[in-house]
Formats: C-alpha cells, structure tokens, sequence
C-alpha cells in the first residue's frame, strides 16, 4: 500500500472513531473485510490452520492473528484504543443561570486548555433493556455539536494569560442549551433508536465528548496530519493494516487494549487476561505455549513526544525526536520502557534492509518518564518486547500532530519482520 492510500485510510479511520467502541466496531469491519473469522471468547474455539481470526472483549479491544500451518512464531503488534477525553458522569444534567451543561469527569491524562471553544459531540456505547426484557448494548453517536465549553472573557481575569488553572468539577461542564426540561433518558433514546428499535428502559452508558473537526492535512506541503485521538489511534491503524496485508501462512498478531491512559488496569486493558487467554488457546499445550511465548516478539507501539519546536529545553538534546524523521525506539532504564539491546538491534536491522530511517527517545534524567503497554505485557508473559512510537506533538490535546511520513515508516518496518 503506497502512502498516499495509506494516509487516507489513516484519517477516514481517525474520524470514524470517537471513542474505543467505535474504534474497535470499525477495526472487526475491517478484518471482516479482509477475510477473518470473529471468534467469542465464551464459546469454544475449533481454529483451522491457514485461518485468520479476531477476537473482541468489552467491546472496547480486539485482537486478530493469522493461525499459519507452519511454526507459530509470532511478530504481535500491540497499541490501545482508548484517548484522554471528558466523559459524561451517569446523573449529568445541570440546569443553572439560564443554560443546561453536562457534568463531565477527565478521563486520563487529559490537557484541559484545548477543550475550550470547541463544537463538541457526544458518542459511546449505551445498555439498555429490550422490549423482549433483554439487556442489549448500542452504540451511538451525535456527530453533529452538541455542545461547548465557553472560555471565560479576558475582561473578566486580566491575569488569565499568566496565572491560569482549571477546577476540573467546575470549569470545564459542556453547554448544551438555554434552560428548559431536558430528560436525559429520552435525550439518550431518541438518539439510539437510529440503532435500535426496541429500547424499552436505558441502564447505563459510557459515553464521551470530542471534537467534531475532522482530521486533515496541515502544512505549506501537508507535512503533518492533525487529528484527536492520535494518541493512540494512529498505531492501531498502523497495526490493523498491518496484520491485513500479510498473508495466512505467516505468524502476526495485532492487539489493541482499551483503558492505557488510566494504567491497564481491567479486564479488557493489558494488565488483564485478554491476550494471555487468547495465546493458551492458539498454543493449548504448556510446553507448546512457553515455547511460542519465548520465541514471538512483541513491539508495543505508542506515540512519542517529538521535540517541540518552542520548548526544546523539555527534551534531552541527543535524544529528540523529530517528525518525519522516522519511527522512534523509546529506551529507559527503569524499564518504564520493555526495550532491551536484543529488540532494539532487530528492529533498527529490519528498518535498514528497507532504507527506513530510525531515531531513539530518552526522558531528561531530570523528568519523570510515562509507561506504556509494553512493561505490562513483558511482565505478564514473559515475551521479548520492543517499545516504540511515532513523534508527536500536542499530545493529550483534543487535537494532536505527527508527521505524514511516519505512520507509513512503522507500517512497512512491521511487514519487514514478516520476511
């Protein structure tokens, strides 16, 4: 796939996919398009070699993998579905000084500043009870703005520009409308009964505001694609192409985990049992298993923080990576990091049988260092591990840039592994 095809798809991905249900419900469609059978986790599997198969859990994850008729030694891929956002608290309604505003609560690491002044939409996945006294789950989404968080007049704070912080309770609830009786239970269904037409009574939902602007090109050449959720949705992207461009006779593995930005800490996140669950059932014997684990690598890719171009203090001046300048390995002596010598040295040989330029990131000594799913997933399996990422900037922001170039770099690198 050239990367003028493959950027396309990139951001027709990134703007069909608010929220981890989407992203996931997006990325079985492709698989289903590309010849893999879906799989459920509670029924037993019987699986065929020379198959290809995917699997999901909470509807938030997914995993997909070849099942070859030769020895099962896995190249995995693994990334996370889900971003920093605001998300709707159960009881949301607000009704105060003429307006209704939703009571929203930060999920992750979210940069808050952005959020102001934007045309927010709301989008996730709702339960509810079916006329036939069924619980059921949907997914829906408003696309349309819905709503918006007004920044405060600079008449109002001359010191804003100097001194500003943000009350996460009290200064970022979403605007929806003047006051009136709003019903949020008849707000959720006459959104959801575009995709459902028997909801009887609504239980519960996980839903999240984001920013209806689209993804692009930005740059005097389109050097940089800007979008929200790049973090982490460009390296599922890069990991779904990848698994669906190889063919069924060679061992790949794709896994993206929800719940990243808050530590994988679930049942569908990668300090759950997801993907162990789902490797005992491709290699049911121990021996088989932990010989398979021992011999696969894992490259855990996540985005990396590309030098920025007015804060270059922030950085460690020999090791800062710059956009379009190629797929970054991410190294850290505390193992915040699951790179070691061994991965590191046959990612940077792949990449340069292929002519794929390599750059390397290290933290300041003197800042502290984020985490991936890589150390999690090393520990929980034992498999060699490989942490890597595309630079960026802005990230956590509702809208992030990376370089045009990179994403397809990291694509082409993953299928050389596969020769």
């Amino acid at each position: 796939m050239n990367k003028q095809d493959f950027n396309e798809g990139l951001l027709g991905f990134l703007d069909a996919s608010p929220t981890p249900f989407h992203a996931t419900r997006n990325m079985a469609m492709m698989f289903e398009n590309a010849g893999f059978k879906r799989l459920y986790e509670e029924q037993k599997w019987k699986l065929k070699e020379g198959e290809k198969y995917y699997v999901t859990r909470n509807d938030s994850s997914v995993i997909a993998f070849t099942y070859p008729k030769s020895e099962k030694v896995y190249t995995m891929i693994g990334a996370h579905t889900d971003s920093p956002n605001l998300k709707l608290k159960p009881n949301p309604v607000i009704k105060e000084h003429g307006v209704i505003k939703f009571g929203v609560e930060p999920y992750g690491g979210v940069l808050l500043n952005p959020w102001f002044d934007r045309d927010l939409s709301l989008a996730g996945r709702v339960s509810y009870l079916s006329s036939e006294n069924i619980i059921k789950d949907a997914l829906i989404d408003f696309k349309k703005p819905i709503a918006t968080i007004p920044s405060l007049a600079i008449h109002l704070d001359r010191e804003v520009n100097n001194t500003r912080s943000i009350n996460a309770q009290t200064d970022i609830t979403p605007v929806l409308m003047t006051e009136s009786d709003l019903d949020f239970e008849a707000f959720l269904k006459e959104e959801l009964s575009q995709e459902a037409s028997d909801v009887e009574k609504i239980y519960a939902s996980e839903l999240s505001f984001y920013d209806v602007q689209k993804s692009s090109y930005v740059g005097l050449k389109e050097d940089f694609i800007a979008s929200a959720r790049l973090d982490n949705l460009l390296s599922c992207y890069v990991g779904m192409v990848g698994v669906c461009s190889v063919p069924s006779d060679v061992a790949m593995l794709f896994i993206a985990s929800d719940h990243e930005e808050v530590g994988s800490e679930s049942t569908s996140g990668a300090g759950g049992s997801f993907l162990e669950f789902t490797l005992k059932r491709i290699a049911p014997e121990h021996e088989e298993y932990v010989e398979m684990i021992r011999r696969s690598t894992l490259i855990s890719a996540d985005n990396a923080h590309a030098i920025h171009p007015n804060f270059s203090s922030k950085h460690d001046a020999q090791h800062a990576p710059q956009m379009n300048k190629g797929v970054v390995i991410k190294v850290n002596a505390n193992q915040r990091y699951a790179s070691n010598s061994k991965t590191i040295s046959r990612f940077m040989n792949v990449a340069s049988s292929l002519g794929e330029e390599i750059q390397q990131f290290v933290t300041r000594s003197d800042m502290g260092c984020g985490s991936t799913i890589g150390p999690i997933t090393a520990t929980r399996l034992g498999i060699e591990t490989l942490d890597v990422g595309l630079p960026t900037l802005g990230m956590h922001s509702i809208r992030e840039l990376a370089g045009s170039d990179d994403a397809h770099s990291l694509y082409k690198i993953l299928l050389g592994y596969t020769r």
